[in-house]
């Protein structure tokens, strides 16, 4: 038999999912996490320092040349103007940029950066990031997860650290905001790429752990750390993209990981809970965990489904 553990959307999102709300309400809750996708990866992956190093993760897994370099993420996003300032509103695959497309803009991208040593690397179209040496001071930069919709000027790098990466970024809106290409997506309906989103800095760690043998994940930066933590043990990696197929898998032993981050709960609902469900009820499964990026855990074991006297609420 084996253990499911589950990474999901907030909780919040699930308000029309009954059939999720009962299976939870008869399961055990557990003590909250903190929020946050990162909190959530972190329960599951173990490596030193206190931040997450995404760029030089994404680097080595998609590129293999992290090397000893501090890496940092200079992905391309959209920056929406509004009338009280600008929001990241957009970023990475939700631009859905060709190769050809991500070259031409970064070309003349390049010797900005280059002159600032940090030459700019397109590990895919959805995935750039900036190669620093080693020792470079750097500031606390927001994630992604944290900055979409939020003023702009609140998710800047502050302090002295951080005025260069301010320079930067905005030497850098100037640059695509001109760029014909951008023009070209305007005029087919897709969103410009104007800024570049700084985050994840940090050098590879020299090992990741983790109780995981199986995972299956869309998400790059999962499968990266997958990557690491079995690169750490010396053994073979069993990922693959998220599907059905990896309950299958799982039921042959091991501890497998479902990553359901970006899936909506419609999706979680109708195409996953029934085999789950069913996975527990056979035997395949001892035990699934879920965690919701908002911080709520809980636990599911077999036996639950004869409490039904609990309802959701």
């Amino acid at each position: 038999m084996s253990f499911l553990h589950l990474l999901l959307p907030p909780l919040v999102r699930f308000d029309d999912a009954p059939s999720l709300k009962r299976w939870l309400a008869r399961g055990d809750r557990l003590a909250d996490a903190p929020r946050g996708r990162e909190a959530a990866l972190r329960e599951v992956f173990q490596l030193p320092g206190a931040s997450l190093p995404v760029a030089a993760l994404l680097r080595q897994h998609l590129v293999h040349d992290a090397g000893e370099h501090v890496w940092l993420c200079a992905d391309p996003a959209y920056v929406r103007a509004e009338a009280h300032g600008a929001r990241l509103f957009a970023r990475g695959d939700d631009l859905e940029l060709t190769r050809e497309e991500a070259e031409g803009l970064a070309q003349p991208l390049r010797p900005l950066f280059g002159d600032a040593g940090a030459p700019l690397e397109i590990s895919t179209p959805a995935h750039w990031a900036l190669r620093l040496p080693c020792g470079t001071p750097l500031p606390d930069f927001i994630g992604p997860e944290d900055a979409l919709g939020v003023n702009l000027l609140e998710c800047m790098p502050q302090g002295d650290a951080g005025r260069r990466w301010r320079a930067l970024f905005n030497e850098a809106q100037i640059i695509l905001h001109s760029h014909p290409l951008n023009a070209q997506r305007r005029a087919r309906g897709q969103m410009p790429v104007n800024a570049l989103w700084f985050w994840g800095a940090g050098a590879l760690p020299m090992w990741v752990r983790s109780p995981m043998t199986r995972v299956s994940s869309d998400d790059a930066l999962v499968l990266a750390l997958f990557a690491r933590a079995s690169t750490s043990s010396g053994t073979i990696p069993a990922a693959s993209k998220l599907a059905p197929a990896a309950l299958e898998d799982a039921s042959r032993g091991g501890d497998t990981l479902l990553d359901f981050f970006g899936v909506d709960a419609a999706s979680i609902e109708r195409d996953w809970l029934a085999r789950m469900d069913d996975a527990l009820r056979r035997g395949r499964a001892r035990r699934i965990e879920l965690a919701f990026a908002s911080g709520e855990r809980f636990r599911i074991r077999p036996w639950h489904r004869w409490r039904v006297w609990r309802r959701a609420s």
